[in-house]
């Protein structure tokens, strides 16, 4: 089964004063990441702002991503939305890239029933040999991805993965009841990441691994050979950073965190705004109590 490994951080997608995509940035910021934790780069996923970038950018970015850092990393292409004939379409230009798999969010507005979910990532599946992980995230996308669904869409050959951020760890516990070791589990919430571990998660689709991917490494590594206490010390260490990146929408305070930290990603494009002097406030003060010299 096709192994993504078990830091995969969500990556930015940096703009320029105009917020046009820039690309050299992608790729030094792809660099970092895979120097400092990371095992995998999803491109185009939610914090890449998938939503606002248009299917030529997302390519150029995949095509960047891989040629930069594909022998170091896994890349792996946010393709999906809410629309099947378009993202089977784009799950098949990045195969011709090259891509190590691709990312399909559970389809967003539409509210199809299970069978519609079924059907929407059964239809890719068959278009690309590519191994897929399927994301569940139902605080933006209003459907919720059953463990049933789950597990008959795991007895598909290319869905391997599944980055589950429902929040409902009784959700993650059935799911894994029903799928055992046919795909593996991934937090899809960084401050769950430990007790999603606990309950059989592999690793996290990280947000915060942009900042402290080496740290989250460490709590993961601890926790798979058994030394539970030193990966408590480490979720609790970290939790600050896990909540003040959420106070207003993903990727917002991250970018501002990583323009602070002089790692250049320029802004959101509408309709996200940057954030306020208050957010600011709280984010530099989390920012200063973990990286003193990040504020300097």
């Amino acid at each position: 089964m096709k192994y993504f490994g078990r830091v995969i951080t969500a990556m930015v997608t940096p703009f320029d004063n105009e917020l046009n995509v820039d690309y050299q940035k992608a790729r030094r910021l792809a660099t970092y990441l895979a120097n400092n934790g990371s095992d995998g780069i999803v491109v185009a996923g939610t914090t890449g702002e998938s939503p606002v970038l248009s299917k030529e950018e997302k390519l150029k970015l995949f095509q960047a991503v891989k040629e930069e850092v594909g022998h170091k990393v896994k890349v792996i292409a946010g393709t999906g939305s809410n629309n099947t004939k378009e993202s089977i379409a784009l799950s098949k230009e990045a195969e011709v890239i090259g891509v190590d798999g691709i990312m399909l969010v559970v389809p967003y507005y539409n509210k199809p029933s299970q069978e519609g979910l079924y059907q929407h990532f059964a239809a890719i599946a068959s278009e690309v040999k590519l191994p897929i992980m399927l994301y569940n995230v139902p605080g933006r996308t209003v459907t919720n991805m059953l463990p049933q669904t789950v597990a008959r869409l795991a007895n598909i050959d290319n869905v391997v993965a599944l980055k589950e951020a429902s929040g409902n760890m009784d959700q993650l516990s059935e799911i894994k009841s029903l799928v055992s070791d046919k795909i593996f589990l991934y937090s899809g919430d960084d401050s769950l990441t430990l007790p999603m571990l606990s309950v059989g998660g592999l690793g996290v689709v990280s947000v915060a691994a942009h900042l402290i991917g080496q740290e989250i490494q460490q709590m993961i590594n601890y926790f798979s050979n058994g030394n539970h206490e030193k990966a408590l010390e480490i979720h609790l260490q970290l939790l600050p950073i896990f909540k003040v990146l959420f106070i207003t929408s993903n990727p917002v305070p991250l970018k501002f965190a990583l323009n602070n930290m002089g790692i250049e990603v320029g802004g959101v494009r509408p309709p996200l705004v940057p954030v306020s002097l208050p957010e600011q406030e709280q984010i530099l003060q989390v920012l200063k109590k973990m990286r003193p010299q990040s504020t300097d």
